[in-house]
């Protein structure tokens, strides 16, 4: 496929997403959409490959979406360049190492804009001396060229961390580097670039707000974060304890003191918030001393829960992120009923797929 063609064909499948973003927003007062589109290339962090044995030869697989049948893979244009040549350095150090290429089934790998690797190794074996030993040396050889590689072999009911088992990633929102700890096996944005879009649009959204910010699903506190710079203050909720972890650190390194994360689910945080009930993993925060104005919210798939929808429905503006159209529709439904939509936006983080990832502002009407 030429260049141009390649160009030409995702030109047209962004056209697509943006055709069918607008026909679901249409019906809620949708206004001109803001389109964010992602390089074509080197746009992903992370990326998975099974592992192939032939003979002495061992090298990367993949798998047709439609036929199922395994094809080789020695470079991965949508991957960053960190991964493409590692996956080239990697391979020819594991091809005449027993040690290491033995019973060896999958690799995973998470980059970012920082330069830093995570390699992990995912085997059908127990790891022993022998293979951290052999690990260890061909860590060496990798950070040799790359600089920053941490290598995890992975078995049933076994995890071997050379090094650490994240990168400290350093993204560039409207001028001010933030940083980042991305742990392995963990959810980050998969495509760093629009990512930033997405925090630069998020904020632009909100240049004119007072008072304070509550963030629901925050994860690592990509979001959050950077947000705290337009807020009083800032809350986020997440329930998944490495990514809790992960943010306090992120807090720390970015010396930010107006954010708190606490590791409660979003229907935990609703419950407190119209209850009163007090839970011990709110550390003692006053939630009587926050002037929630606005919230954030980047659900899973599924969408919010009906208690969250009721929820947010209470704050002067919403920002909804959404990694499925569908289920934000199906949110809008309720959320139309008291908000009018005011902006929106597609982030292509995922180009040459169908999936599309957006973002809605909405302010409460006036009554």
């Amino acid at each position: 496929m030429t260049t141009q063609t390649h160009s030409q064909q995702y030109t047209a499948q962004l056209d697509e997403k943006i055709s069918r973003l607008s026909q679901l927003l249409d019906q809620y007062g949708q206004t001109e959409m803001s389109v964010f589109a992602s390089e074509e290339t080197g746009y992903r962090m992370r990326a998975e490959f099974r592992v192939w044995h032939d003979g002495d030869d061992l090298y990367h697989i993949m798998f047709n979406s439609e036929t199922k049948e395994k094809y080789r893979v020695d470079t991965f244009p949508p991957a960053s360049d960190t991964i493409n040549a590692a996956m080239q350095t990697l391979m020819t150090a594991l091809r005449p190492s027993r040690v290491l290429r033995k019973k060896l089934f999958q690799i995973d790998y998470l980059s970012g804009l920082s330069g830093e690797l995570v390699i992990s190794l995912l085997y059908h074996r127990q790891l022993d001396d022998e293979w951290e030993t052999a690990a260890r040396a061909m860590q060496d050889t990798l950070s040799d060229t790359f600089g920053t590689v941490n290598v995890i072999g992975r078995a049933r009911k076994q995890k071997k961390i050379l090094g650490n088992d994240f990168i400290i990633e350093s993204l560039p929102v409207n001028g001010r580097h933030y940083q980042f700890r991305h742990i392995e096996n963990s959810f980050t944005q998969p495509n760093a670039k629009v990512n930033c879009r997405m925090i630069e649009w998020a904020l632009s959204v909100c240049e004119n707000t007072s008072g304070d910010l509550l963030e629901m699903y925050c994860g690592a506190g990509n979001f959050s974060l950077p947000m705290a710079s337009q807020f009083r203050k800032v809350i986020g909720t997440e329930i998944a304890k490495p990514s809790v972890n992960a943010a306090q650190f992120n807090i720390e390194v970015n010396n930010i003191d107006n954010v708190e994360i606490v590791r409660l689910s979003a229907e935990e945080f609703t419950e407190a918030l119209r209850t009163g009930r007090q839970f011990s993993r709110l550390n003692g925060i006053d939630l009587s001393g926050y002037n929630f104005t606005t919230v954030l919210v980047d659900p899973p798939r599924a969408g919010l829960d009906e208690e969250s929808l009721k929820m947010i429905q209470d704050y002067p503006e919403i920002i909804y992120i959404s990694c499925n159209p569908d289920t934000l529709a199906a949110n809008l439904a309720t959320l139309s009923q008291t908000h009018d939509l005011v902006a929106s936006a597609l982030f292509d983080q995922f180009p040459f797929t169908h999936h599309i990832e957006a973002g809605v502002k909405l302010v409460k009407k006036n009554r």
